[in-house]
């Protein structure tokens, strides 16, 4: 029997997912895919208050934004959420936009991009592109700092969010303060070790992240510069980065790798492994000590200058 040092509430989340036989999402519709993802936002814990949140749609994009109060020239975070490329949305992430704004004082303003299969490469990352300019053009109007915005994204958003900072760099005068990518999805080719370690028993298994990446790039290649960013070798340059991943997924290679070749490239990033926890920590604050630990932490991360 395998020894699983996880944190007590992921390690029931775990055992039950390995007693019902490690399902496939393979074996899903689209549409039971998606409403899994919805009836989990359960295990994120309780809704906390916040000052204000209004959803407004600009230029096709719509967004929702959350405010702490109504005080001018604050912080402002871009979050792009996770879902694979295939789901997740306002709702999924609701819970930690919250905590995040209330414990950073920021603004945060989520995205809503377009997803696959209805909407395949480039329509996320063009959205993701499109808003954060968006976002910059306008956010002052709603409180924020033009020139302290920070992009934000878990899982596939962490994947939006350094694509979004590359396109940035090579297309715009303009760079976001930071970037956040919590254990972002890098590498379309699936080529990391914790692939073949983590990939099966944890829940967000290869399949899950492999059938996004498939449904999303089904007519490019993997190794495109966009599908597997994680390769690109124009890095340098890039705003200061924090990455955040999770000894027990897939990704947990990929994030790490990204760290190195940051580093080599001489980008001020730090990073951050969560042990005991598996991909998708950050939303299951209602039974994980690590999910709540890493809300404080990228809140601090978003109040300091």
């Amino acid at each position: 029997m395998t020894i699983r040092y996880l944190e007590q509430g992921i390690r029931e989340l775990v055992d039950g997912f390995i007693s019902a036989g490690c399902p496939s999402v393979r074996e899903q519709t689209i549409a039971e895919r998606r409403q899994g993802y919805l009836d989990s936002v359960y295990l994120a814990g309780e809704k906390e208050a916040v000052f204000q949140i209004q959803e407004i749609t600009i230029d096709g994009i719509t967004l929702r934004i959350y405010k702490p109060s109504d005080k001018k020239g604050l912080p402002v975070a871009v979050y792009f959420h996770g879902g694979c490329f295939v789901s997740g949305g306002f709702d999924t992430h609701d819970s930690q936009f919250r905590a995040l704004v209330n414990k950073s004082g920021c603004i945060l303003i989520a995205v809503k991009y377009r997803l696959a299969p209805e909407n395949i490469y480039p329509a996320a990352h063009d959205d993701a592109y499109l808003s954060t300019l968006l976002i910059h053009k306008h956010c002052q109007e709603w409180g924020g700092d033009p020139e302290n915005i920070i992009l934000v994204g878990d899982s596939a958003g962490g994947h939006l969010c350094l694509v979004t900072s590359l396109r940035l760099k090579e297309r715009s005068g303009w760079l976001p303060a930071k970037q956040i990518l919590i254990y972002p999805m890098l590498d379309a080719t699936a080529s990391g070790q914790s692939y073949r370690d983590n990939g099966r028993d944890y829940i967000i298994t290869k399949d899950t992240l492999m059938t996004g990446y498939e449904m999303y790039f089904q007519d490019t290649e993997k190794t495109h510069p966009e599908a597997s960013p994680l390769f690109r070798t124009d890095l340098a340059g890039l705003p200061e980065t924090h990455i955040l991943t999770a000894e027990f997924d897939p990704l947990v290679d990929e994030g790490e790798q990204l760290y190195r070749r940051l580093i080599s490239a001489g980008v001020n990033v730090q990073c951050r492994r969560y042990l005991g926890v598996i991909h998708g920590f950050f939303q299951l604050a209602g039974v994980s000590q690590a999910a709540k630990e890493s809300i404080t932490h990228v809140a601090e991360i978003l109040k300091f200058r």
